[in-house]
């Protein structure tokens, strides 16, 4: 991985770097994809749905020129974060790079929360990011990459909203923090970018999709948290702590 000291050529910052990035099919993995693989990164795809992978994995190579290398597999199963970091390692020579972004919400109030919604966004959300984060240490300790946790205004704030949720995206930043502390003395930056609502499919599976709910400009897009990886990827020499990404009305939302 090479980097350049002028603006410009921070887009290019990432040239021959090795990426992963969990829940690419859609959404702000697949804006992810492509904001690192225009920066000149080859990716590895994680998500569950292969042909969607598949799909994905063809327009990062058609309109950046790249690698992009398709791991189906479900994060709750730590074979499939070590496969993708396997499958990085033997495709492009190392990790530079590990995105830690698949989440999901299920349900929302305690009272009448099943145990299969409680499981699965303790599974996705919390085991997820430790496997993924397990598997990569490891050669991003060789590399000095970054390791980059998607979090959430829900794991920074109190709400009333899905508090389980809302707890594992606190958990994943807390863990985020203390990884850094672990291993900042090797090299391996440790950030967390923390969004509000983005215009995405997250939603779908309880109602109505983010990306149907909100109009285009009202809140995040997906591209602009793909930005904000792309800009803690690229530090050569420091770490983007946490970066925190909000509709600009949220605080007021929020009172």
């Amino acid at each position: 991985m090479c980097f350049a000291d002028d603006d410009a050529a921070y887009m290019s910052s990432l040239d021959d770097a090795a990426a992963v990035i969990t829940g690419a099919s859609s959404g702000i993995g697949e804006a992810t994809a492509h904001a690192l693989a225009e920066r000149g990164a080859n990716v590895v795809l994680v998500a569950r749905r292969r042909e969607a992978l598949e799909s994905v994995a063809d327009d990062v190579r058609s309109e950046h020129g790249v690698e992009a290398v398709v791991a189906d597999g479900d994060v709750r199963d730590p074979a499939t974060s070590q496969a993708a970091v396997e499958a990085a390692v033997d495709e492009f020579g190392d990790l530079d790079v590990a995105v830690v972004n698949a989440g999901v919400a299920r349900g929302s109030d305690v009272a009448t929360m099943t145990d299969e919604e409680y499981s699965v966004m303790q599974e996705t959300n919390v085991d997820g990011a430790f496997f993924l984060t397990r598997a990569a240490l490891p050669h991003l300790t060789e590399s000095e990459g970054s390791l980059i946790a998607v979090g959430s205004f829900a794991g920074e704030y109190p709400r009333s909203f899905n508090p389980v949720y809302a707890a594992t995206k606190w958990w994943v930043r807390g863990f985020a923090h203390s990884v850094a502390a672990q291993v900042g003395d090797e090299g391996v930056a440790v950030s967390v970018v923390n969004p509000s609502e983005v215009r995405t499919e997250f939603g779908s599976e309880d109602g109505e999709p983010f990306e149907e709910r909100f109009e285009p400009g009202s809140v995040t897009e997906p591209e602009e948290v793909a930005e904000a990886i792309a800009f803690a990827a690229s530090r050569p020499g420091s770490t983007a702590q946490e970066i925190d990404l909000f509709r600009r009305d949220k605080f007021a939302d929020a009172l």
